[in-house]
């Protein structure tokens, strides 16, 4: 992992004993107490913890860690990825030289003669491993034990010191050399599940081209580069900075960002991304947020708070580990003093024993299974544009039942379009009608009339002498002499030129839901415009998978009922209500809440607020560079498709079977040695053995989310 560079509030700690993810638990357990604290960045591998908080809290944030167990020490600045790969290869080549020396002494135990110079060999050979596997375990396990905690350290050093108490040695070094090892595993697959969002801080470059006051480009940090700065991205580079697009035309891949396959059309006034690649031409674009307030920037931002938080399942496993772990410790201590008084065992038999049991019972894999799953599903997220903000929303998104949903810029666009266009009258040629029509509308800036400019596409432009709007009623002016108004259904009527037959066209397309702009002349209808707020492309298929899965969709919109029903028919949802303010979506939603409903509500993240923060789980749609939507939702959806809904639900479910596999895994196998410790058919190091494999076993399992869900067939 690459840690961030450090600002003037970033603490950076080398954390000698933070070698797993027990540790990193502890450590954050341990800085609860500062609200303060922005951010942390574990960087197990290395051993490196970054903190982001002011300076006055350091020395309490670094002694609060020392409480904790782990004493550290101040870097200036993170340590280089070559230091780092070396210092984690030369870790790997001293533990794979532990579990070597470990089988060296094994074998002695088994092979040499019973005498006491190849018993002292065999002795020194085993403590030469345990000292290769390194004395953190046993100084964070006295830690514990001093401090009253009986966590996996405790339990292990009290197993590897019994043991070579009881003459058992080459075990106690092939118990510390696989636990060892074991860590280090650990430590690189959690790793590995963070490095997929983690991997995103590469993507944006770290200079940019930037356009000087003498009008010369040159190459500028991104981090020095100011608000309102005009920069420029070539063809086939990466956007290092969010902004607007003020010059060019190109097609850019907003995949890093957004997860959309096919690369989106961009040009003057289109918003760009940093992180995303442009394709074809060149792009200059005005930077409207600092490097470090990205879009790209706040995602990963709010999915290290996410793997930060406590989902369901991982709090239980933490609950039950805390009894789990004092309970089989007293079990153990019970065996080796009752065997001997109440089964006949002999003492060192029993001993013995009780030592194999603590090391099957070190709950590792448990303890494991939950971060790493959770990590991995926050990640598979986010890399398809759905940014979770917490392991506990990963979980509940299963339970949601029903899921309400605003409709402008959810279910539709959320910008008008011309839909239906009719030339009513023949006394011109009907392309110089519709030239008329763009003439007029091209001079508005109402929705409708720039609807209508943009359906009936670009024409050789007519000049309009006389050009005025009339607010309510539309726009009016003279082409060639003579007098044109686009206007509404109103005007029309007060203008007297609707006829029977203009009057049912023009009900026809409001009961559907449009807005209705009519051309006239002083004598006459020339012709109809109908402008409506279209569907989606994947809003029906949405709903259908919303339906498969089960769960109910309901529309909450403050549109008329009329425009809210044909939309609502044409997307597959059933249930509407319309006419709806703010509070009263809100109340709706608690409405559905109180029938025991699990109530999901999709919107913008900004009028839907209210309704957001109140229903189960809160889905920001539309909210790219969005702020507001981004702290209003448990969940953003950062391309606008309403299938992310969906996919997030059964990546919940996908993430739920996973983490329950795991837990069954961990407790199933440490049973089954447990059975077989009672009856002498498992040593020490089996059992260590066991422990590992059942860890990296729940490990490798929980990264299978990285792949994320695909739509069922």
């Amino acid at each position: 992992m690459t840690l961030p560079a450090p600002d003037a509030d970033t603490l950076l700690l080398r954390i000698p004993a933070m070698d797993c993810p027990t540790e990193e638990g502890q450590i954050r357990a341990a800085l609860e107490q500062f609200s303060a604290i922005r951010r942390l960045v574990f960087d197990l591998p290395g051993r490196v913890l970054s903190i982001e908080a002011p300076k006055e809290l350091w020395a309490d944030v670094a002694a609060a860690i020392g409480k904790a167990g782990f004493k550290s020490e101040s870097l200036v600045q993170p340590v280089a990825p070559e230091e780092g790969r070396q210092r984690l290869k030369n870790e790997a080549i001293r533990l794979v030289a532990a579990l070597v020396v470990a089988t060296v002494a094994e074998l002695l135990a088994f092979a040499a003669p019973e005498t006491f110079f190849w018993k002292v060999l065999g002795m020194g050979v085993a403590a030469i491993a345990i000292a290769l596997s390194g004395f953190s375990v046993f100084r964070k396990g006295l830690s514990s034990l001093l401090s009253g905690k009986l966590n996996i350290n405790a339990l292990m050093s009290v197993a590897v010191a019994g043991a070579f108490v009881l003459g058992e040695w080459p075990e106690a070094a092939m118990v510390m050399a696989l636990y060892a090892l074991a860590e280090l595993i650990e430590a690189r697959a959690v790793d590995r599940a963070r490095n997929a969002i983690k991997s995103l801080l590469e993507l944006s470059p770290q200079q940019a081209e930037v356009l000087q006051p003498d009008g010369a480009w040159i190459q500028v940090p991104a981090k020095e580069i100011l608000l309102g700065a005009r920069v420029r991205v070539r063809p086939g580079e990466r956007f290092a900075l969010d902004g607007i697009v003020k010059t060019g035309n190109s097609a850019v891949d907003q995949s890093p960002v957004t997860g959309e396959s096919m690369p989106v059309e961009k040009g003057p006034g289109d918003d760009v991304f940093a992180g995303t690649i442009n394709q074809n031409g060149a792009l200059e674009f005005e930077v409207t947020a600092p490097s470090s307030d990205t879009v790209l920037a706040r995602i990963i931002h709010a999915v290290e708070e996410a793997q930060g938080s406590r989902a369901p399942t991982q709090r239980f496993v933490d609950r039950f580990a805390a009894i789990y772990t004092p309970a089989v410790f007293v079990l153990a201590i019970g065996v080796a003093i009752g065997g001997p008084l109440m089964l006949g065992w002999t003492w060192m038999a029993s001993l013995y024993k009780a030592l194999v049991m603590l090391v099957i019972a070190c709950p590792c894999a448990l303890v494991i299974s939950t971060p790493v799953t959770v990590v991995s599903g926050l990640a598979a997220a986010a890399r398809r544009g759905i940014l979770i903000k917490g392991g506990a929303y990963l979980e509940e998104a299963r339970k949601l039942t029903t899921v309400a949903l605003d409709k402008t810029g959810t279910v539709t666009e959320g910008r008008p379009k011309l839909v239906a266009q009719v030339v009513l009258a023949h006394t011109l040629p009907e392309t110089e009608i519709l030239r008329i029509a763009s003439a007029l509308a091209g001079r508005s800036d109402h929705p409708v009339s720039k609807a209508v400019a943009a359906g009936l596409g670009a024409s050789e432009p007519l000049d309009v002498d006389g050009f005025a709007a009339e607010a309510g009623r539309g726009v009016q002016g003279s082409v060639a002499g003579q007098d044109y108004v686009l206007g509404n259904h109103r005007w029309i009527h007060d203008r007297n030129q609707c006829s029977t037959e203009l009057e049912a066209l023009m009900f026809e397309h409001e009961r559907q839901g449009r807005t209705v702009a009519v051309l006239a002349d002083k004598e006459r209808v020339l012709a109809l415009f109908a402008v409506a707020d279209t569907i989606k492309a994947s809003s029906q298929e949405a709903i259908r998978e919303l339906l498969a899965l089960g769960v109910t969709p309901v529309m909450l919109t403050g549109d008329n009922p009329a425009t809210a029903s044909s939309i609502a028919t044409q997307a597959g949802i059933a249930e509407v209500r319309a006419n709806l303010l703010p509070q009263e979506k809100l109340d709706a939603i608690r409405e559905m809440a109180s029938e025991g409903k699990q109530v999901a509500m999709v919107g913008d993240g900004i009028n839907d607020a209210p309704a957001l923060a109140t229903a189960s789980i809160g889905f920001a749609m539309g909210s790219a560079g969005t702020h507001t939507a981004m702290e209003a939702a448990d969940v953003v959806i950062m391309n606008d498709d309403l299938r992310r809904v969906p996919e997030t639900i059964r990546l919940s479910q996908r993430t739920h079977t996973v983490l329950w596999q795991n837990i069954t895994l961990a407790l199933g196998i440490k049973l089954v040695f447990l059975v077989l410790a009672v009856f002498d058919n498992a040593t020490m190091w089996m059992a260590v053995f066991a422990d590992m494999g059942a860890s990296l076993l729940v490990v490798f399992n929980g990264l299978r989310l990285l792949k994320g869900v695909k739509q069922a067939k």
